[in-house]
């Protein structure tokens, strides 16, 4: 790598130029066990521990197809939009790595699980349909660790406990044409696979990684740039700012009549900057041929039905739905539809209390700072959906204020104890007796004389100035509406 800065292409030569983006991105399935063998799959356990014949490649061991496996692949594959095949066939990609113990890797080759799929996604206020060319099943390699120390020496671990871990590879259409129509597509995806609980797709961990095929092309050119192959990267971010990055040299490069090279490159975060790493392989180099030790896989109508009828309703169509159903916006409805967990916990809330649109705010907002200000997810919330419910019952019939409200949350969430037992405990409940708001309503104007002055003098916003003194005199129990109009009733 140059110590320099290599020369990168200015905006205005990048907008002569189209972006050709395609993702392929791994997938680890949530299984317990690997994909052909009952070693677990247990993150942080100790190197080279959860191995076994079969996995490890030894002679003589045979590799039996995990079910599971196959069925996340399935639902994977449907929630996707793709056509499963009824036969598909496992091939051997031959390539050597020291974290490839077998020689070889057992994946899907010309008969994947399945195709043509898509996926919706919105980039810069545009909506976009992404095709989707493939989905298909295959193990992962082993993972090595590069370490530098002693008087230069290199040293490499090789850690095969990932090794033989179920994975899907989702390949892309070659028709994203920015990293941000990259990045949504990645976001959209994400949320779909941990929906349908194919995959936790905990980045950290390895269970989703992408790489991409960025290419360029003059405006206007049908024919495809030369592409490079941006190879494990581990968040979004990393993925857009690769993508930028890789294009502008691209660009500059082509502008200075230099050709790019076919290749396989790093991004150094750091650095910001994309490395070579080796030339591209073509298919034809990974010598694939069928898998002699496992038979075709074939997946009959009614397992397929079984599969699809277990799906879980996905983000898109619940959004839709409450924003349909409970008259939410379209805001709302996004926010309450980022996780599965937080979809259900709202819905419990929503159908509970009666009262959709007010339970949308206090379990979006309000127990929500509570849990991020104290590091938890919605699934780990000390307030049960049915508790909140209760809360948001109170307000919505009127026996609780909003403002008493936000101070009878956190000490549901500190102590447990419902929003019933702490209202008649404290003496919260709402002053609902009109007679008793309008005898406060004339303490508080005989007590401002002045500020009475003022709203009959036609300054009304004082109005604000009256509603406060007297909820602060009931201690804010009173339902500010029905302060309002008291006082201007009697102000008037």
């Amino acid at each position: 790598m140059s110590s320099s800065a290599p020369t990168l292409a200015t905006p205005e030569m990048i907008a002569r130029y189209e972006t050709v983006i395609g993702l392929e991105v791994h997938c680890q399935l949530a299984t317990s066990t690997k994909i052909f063998c009952n070693c677990p799959i247990e993150f942080g356990s100790a190197p080279n521990t959860n191995v076994c014949p079969v996995c490890l490649g030894m002679p003589g061991a045979l590799p039996v197809l995990s079910r599971h496996a196959v069925e996340l692949a399935i639902q994977a594959s449907l929630a996707l939009n793709c056509q499963v095949r009824g036969a598909s066939i496992f091939a051997r990609k031959n390539y050597f790595y020291p974290d490839l113990p077998k020689g070889y890797q057992i994946s899907q080759y010309d008969r994947p699980l399945s195709e043509h799929g898509w996926l919706d996604v919105v980039a810069d206020g545009t909506p976009k349909r992404i095709g989707i060319t493939r989905v298909h099943m295959e193990d992962d390699a082993g993972k090595s660790t590069h370490d530098g120390y002693r008087d230069s020496d290199d040293y490499t671990y090789v850690d095969l406990n990932r090794t033989g871990a179920p994975l899907i590879e989702i390949v892309s259409e070659p028709v994203m044409r920015s990293s941000e129509e990259a990045f949504q597509y990645l976001t959209e995806m994400k949320q779909i696979l941990q929906y349908v609980g194919v995959s936790a797709c905990d980045m950290e961990k390895g269970q989703l990684r992408c790489d991409a095929n960025v290419s360029v092309r003059p405006r206007g050119q049908q024919e495809l740039g030369t592409k490079a192959e941006l190879k494990n990267l581990n968040s979004f971010r990393f993925v857009k700012q690769a993508i930028d990055y890789e294009v502008a040299r691209q660009v500059a490069l082509i502008e200075s009549g230099e050709k790019i090279r076919q290749e396989t490159r790093l991004y150094n975060v750091d650095l910001g900057e994309t490395f070579a790493m080796r030339s591209k392989e073509q298919a034809h180099d990974y010598r694939y041929f069928p898998e002699p030790d496992l038979l075709p896989l074939k997946i009959s109508d009614e397992w397929l039905s079984g599969v699809r009828a277990a799906m879980p309703e996905l983000p898109t169509a619940k959004r839709k739905r409450f924003v349909e159903e409970f008259g939410l916006s379209e805001y709302d409805a996004q926010v309450l539809t980022q996780t599965r967990a937080m979809a259900e916990f709202y819905e419990t809330v929503a159908g509970a209390s009666g009262n959709p649109k007010l339970a949308a705010g206090w379990t979006s907002v309000e127990l929500m700072s509570l849990l991020k200000a104290d590091g938890k997810e919605i699934d780990q919330s000390p307030v049960p959906a049915v508790r909140l419910a209760e809360l948001v019952s109170l307000i919505a019939r009127g026996e609780l204020t909003g403002k008493i409200a936000k101070d009878v949350l956190p000490k549901m969430y500190k102590t447990g104890d419902s929003a019933q037992a702490i209202v008649e405990r404290e003496g919260l409940k709402a002053i609902s007796d009109t007679g008793a708001l309008e005898k406060i309503a004339d303490e508080v104007i005989a007590n401002n004389p002045k500020q009475v002055e003022q709203y009959r003098g036609g300054k009304t916003s004082v109005l604000a100035f009256f509603v406060g003194q007297l909820m602060k005199a009931t201690r804010g129990q009173a339902d500010p509406p029905t302060a309002s109009e008291i006082l201007k009733r009697k102000l008037g």
